[in-house]
């Protein structure tokens, strides 16, 4: 190392794998990016999203003063002038149309911000108002809401024991990619080689051969929004073999009876056509998860975002549960965090599920948010309770939301719109005010929500890197500055980091002594231990017991049970239903902005089976059409046998070539919003998450 040069350590917060990054810097410049093979959790792992924190500091697009709209465009104004006016104007909206009349959307970065996490509550509670969205309905709703079914609580997710199963059964996944999603878990590729290694198995099923799927020990396609099915077929198998095994957890479960009528229906040879998927096969995978030493299926966002997507992870629970794999060593496992955010929830405290619903559509309100399929509708819908005003938080719908197009054409209408983002985007620049924050090399950062997921038990705290300038604020310096100008409240100096500290002295290691002090004292972070069986003492359902059979699921049957006699494409007009896919050198609408990550060959293509593109007589690299009922995209076309026949795929998180941004980068790639043909009225009816998975379309040359 060079005279001056020193080492920082921090853990990487762009995406979900808290990878532990070495950064070297000198006199205020970063030097270099590399994995910390002293870290205990990623030991030494890091994918190319990494350097994106250097290109966010640095970049000269990004913003750092307040800018408003104005006739002659924008201009700079002071902090003072900022607050004070916004919470001025959404005050005022709020006296003339009522309290929800004032709308909250927070994007994926909130939950990477530990700021935020925190601080978030004290700004929800000074607006006042209900009307809020996030993007965890574009993602992840189902999982949270069978957990507070099941378990009493949305955030008690059973996470894969990754490094200890032998059979791991993937469903709608690519962690190869997202490094686990749900399952936190940084170096996947090297976790899935130790099972095949110790004699396990991965089993793969996707409408796409992912980069999961080719490293698996075998790849079954499936036909989109048809997972519920499968699932269902194999825990029929499992009663029907005599293969339930509740294990210890026997005495806690309830409905195990439910769940067998439930399921009568579902036999392997009744779903077959309708999956895809053999019947002989569905009852091997049965069979084989059943008999292993230990096992575990994973559901994520293939089976999160479609129509299905609240059974799907409901069923994912039953099938671990009834295998005899849940809170067991190599099978569906629970966190026990040392920032706990369920330490202080009570057993058998009421959800917020469907305390309320849309006030235009009517889906299910839940963890006090509505879906944001519905967030353009009630902004453009007239009557009362309608959004005539927003705040955006670290997100950028535009792109990420379903129908983008309308989104924007909503936004236009509004009163009053505020963006607390770093750019100046395809959301923000229809705000009248925008708060820029700082970026990842100049906050603190603790992995708030993520180690909740994670596949062992570690704490880590980062200090910022670089110091903010005089003119910068923190994302939680603006929340909470806000909070005080609607409420003309004092500052009392609370600190996301006094949280921080007050929340591991008092959970359940703050007596080894666990503190904020401790982990500043070991800047790798520590590990905690493997996870543990400890689901007993962690249940919040009012009676102590898992409830297998809630009755919103076995009501919501009958209309999967429909699909089985359906078409794989019911629509003439729409006959291919498309897919998203992750990137790796991609993370949602974040990564766009840094040169290294968008340079190349364009990733942003429409993939389709060679037989479908002999079909319809396209060529590999053609620039085509892509319709649905909401709109078209054009984008390049990638001929690959990677995909299911009449199954297309487009990348999620792209679009950023729209005029008035100053996102320069992206201007210069051709890549397209997947959401400029995505529907928003496909949802889960279940949950309310968005359907984007199966979305018919239909594809032509130009």
């Amino acid at each position: 190392m060079s005279s001056g040069t020193e080492t920082h350590y921090r853990t990487c917060n762009i995406c979900e794998a808290m990878c532990g990054l070495a950064i070297e810097h000198r006199d205020g410049q970063v030097l270099s990016i590399r994995g910390d093979k002293d870290d205990p959790f990623s030991k030494g792992h890091v994918c190319p999203k990494a350097v994106a924190l250097q290109d966010y500091y640095t970049d000269e697009d990004r913003l750092k003063t307040p800018l408003k709209k104005t006739s002659d465009g924008w201009e700079s104004i002071s902090w003072e002038q900022a607050f004070t006016e916004v919470a001025s104007r959404l005050r005022g909206v709020q006296a003339e149309h009522g309290p929800n009349s004032v709308g909250v959307y927070l994007g994926n970065p909130n939950a990477h911000n530990f700021g935020n996490a925190l601080l978030l509550p004290f700004f929800f509670k000074a607006l006042g108002s209900q009307s809020r969205f996030s993007s965890a309905s574009a993602d992840q709703l189902p999982h949270h809401v069978a957990s507070n079914f099941m378990l009493g609580a949305g955030m008690l997710i059973p996470v894969p024991d990754i490094d200890r199963t032998h059979f791991l059964l993937i469903i709608g996944a690519n962690p190869l990619v997202s490094n686990g999603s749900m399952m936190t878990a940084a170096g996947v590729a090297k976790r899935i080689q130790a099972i095949q290694d110790r004699g396990g198995r991965v089993v793969v099923i996707d409408p796409r051969r992912t980069e999961t799927a080719r490293a698996a020990t075998e790849h079954f396609f499936i036909r989109p929004e048809r997972d519920a099915l499968l699932l269902l077929a194999m825990i029929y198998t499992v009663f029907e073999g005599g293969l339930v095994d509740l294990g210890h957890l026997a005495p806690l479960i309830e409905g195990l009876e439910e769940i067998q009528r439930a399921v009568s229906d579902f036999a392997p040879e009744v779903v077959a056509e309708s999956t895809g998927i053999a019947a002989r096969d569905i009852r091997r995978l049965a069979i084989d998860m059943a008999s292993a030493d230990s096992a575990v299926c994973y559901s994520r966002m293939g089976a999160s975002t479609q129509s299905f997507g609240g059974l799907c992870q409901w069923l994912t629970n039953v099938l671990n549960i009834v295998t005899g794999n849940f809170d067991r060593p190599g099978g569906a496992m629970f966190p026990e965090p040392a920032f706990d955010l369920l330490q202080n929830k009570p057993r058998g405290k009421r959800s917020s599920y469907g305390r309320f619903q849309s006030r235009v559509r009517g889906l299910p309100y839940y963890n006090s948010e509505f879906p944001v399929s519905t967030m353009a509708e009630e902004i453009a819908t007239s009557g009362e309770g309608q959004i005539k005003a927003l705040v955006t938080i670290a997100g950028n719908p535009v792109l990420s939301s379903p129908d983008g197009n309308r989104l924007a054409e909503a936004l236009e209408q509004l009163e009053f719109m505020v963006s607390v983002d770093i750019y100046l985007n395809e959301t923000t620049k229809y705000a009248d005010i925008i708060l820029p924050a700082t970026t990842g090399l100049e906050v603190a950062h603790y992995d708030v929500f993520f180690n909740a997921f994670a596949v062992s038990n570690n704490a880590k705290y980062s200090p910022p890197l670089f110091e903010k300038s005089k003119e910068q604020r923190h994302d939680w310096e603006i929340l909470k500055a806000l909070a005080l100008a609607l409420t003309g409240a004092p500052d009392d100096g609370t600190t996301p980091e006094d949280l921080l500290d007050l929340g591991l002295r008092q959970g359940q290691y703050g007596e080894q002594g666990m503190s904020l002090q401790k982990l500043r004292q070991n800047p790798h972070g520590i590990h905690l231990g493997p996870l543990r069986p400890c689901l007993e003492a962690r249940l919040k359902t009012a009676d102590g017991k898992i409830q297998l059979a809630p009755q919103l699921y076995l009501d919501d049957l009958p209309r999967l049970r429909r699909t089985i006699a359906e078409a794989p494409s019911t629509h003439e007009e729409y006959p291919f239903q498309m897919i998203g896919r992750r990137l790796l050198r991609s993370h949602n609408t974040w990564t766009q902005n840094s040169r290294r990550l968008v340079r190349g060959k364009n990733p942003c293509t429409l993939q389709l089976n060679p037989i479908d593109a002999e079909a319809i007589g396209i060529v590999n690299g053609e620039i085509v059409s892509v319709r649905s009922r909401t709109g078209e995209i054009q984008i390049e076309a990638e001929v690959s046998d990677d995909l299911l026949p009449g199954v297309v795929s487009i990348p999620q998180g792209w679009g950023h070539n729209q005029p008035d941004t100053n996102m320069n980068v992206a201007a210069s790639q051709p890549g397209v919003s997947i959401n400029g043909v995505t529907d928003p009225l496909r949802v889960d009816l279940l949950t309310g998450n968005a359907a984007f998975n199966g979305t018919p379309v239909a594809i032509s040359s130009l």
